[in-house]
């Protein structure tokens, strides 16, 4: 995927490395998407809020997140302890328009064909952006993120393989096989729908196994 937002979940770090909630994304670009939005289903009750959007080197939205849950901050997990964990619990939902290889809008490329494997990887990554290893370096954080961001990378192009088990969860209502798997940093998940469009999550705190999927209804109360 050739996207100028790679990273789903990662928002400006204030001083100490903790993630900055206000500094979210504004509806405006959930709104060009042409694709539908996905979120936990009505199941859930807690609170949502907008992430940001991923588009394309000439502007089309073709990724972006919505969570669910307690808003996360960068977790040290040798240090964060039992409390830090019962405070935050967070699923993340990604949805990836579903996209053959075409070429760019100005002819000059071609944008890579977008399939699970990119929801699995954008999932991952999201993941990652709230984690940080304890007794490292506070500089040596980027090199750490760029070395697991390539990990997930081999692991989402590896969804038969033996990280991954099957979940079936439903989706508008219809049980939906997903690729999962779990990790210290919490818990992974992608699959594709019906509506033209791949679905993929990520949290920790919150089980995945009794979750549900369905199509935002107004993407804009979330705002």
């Amino acid at each position: 995927m050739e996207t100028t937002s790679r990273g789903v979940a990662q928002a400006p770090t204030a001083k100490g490395g903790q993630q900055v909630p206000s500094a979210r994304r504004t509806v405006d670009g959930y709104l060009r998407a042409p694709f539908p939005w996905y979120g936990l289903d009505e199941a859930f009750t807690g609170p949502r809020w907008l992430m940001q959007v991923g588009t394309t080197a000439d502007g089309v939205v073709e990724h972006g997140s919505i969570g669910h849950g307690d808003e996360p901050t960068v977790r040290n997990e040798y240090a964060a302890g039992a409390d830090q964990d019962a405070k935050e619990k967070f699923a993340v939902v990604v949805t990836v328009a579903a996209s053959p290889s075409r070429r760019s809008a100005d002819g000059t490329g071609l944008l890579e064909a977008t399939s699970v494997s990119s929801a699995a990887w954008l999932a991952g990554v999201g993941l990652l952006s709230f984690t940080w290893p304890g007794q490292m370096d506070h500089s040596l954080r980027d090199d750490w993120l760029e070395q697991q961001t390539e990990t997930a990378w081999v692991l989402a192009d590896d969804l038969d393989g033996a990280d991954w088990s099957t979940l079936s969860l439903p989706v508008d209502g219809v049980p939906t096989a997903f690729h999962y798997r779990e990790s210290e940093f919490g818990w992974v998940l992608a699959g594709s729908t019906s509506a033209g469009v791949h679905v993929g999550a990520y949290g920790r705190g919150m089980s995945a196994y009794g979750l549900g999927f369905a199509v935002v209804k107004d993407i804009a109360a979330y705002a």
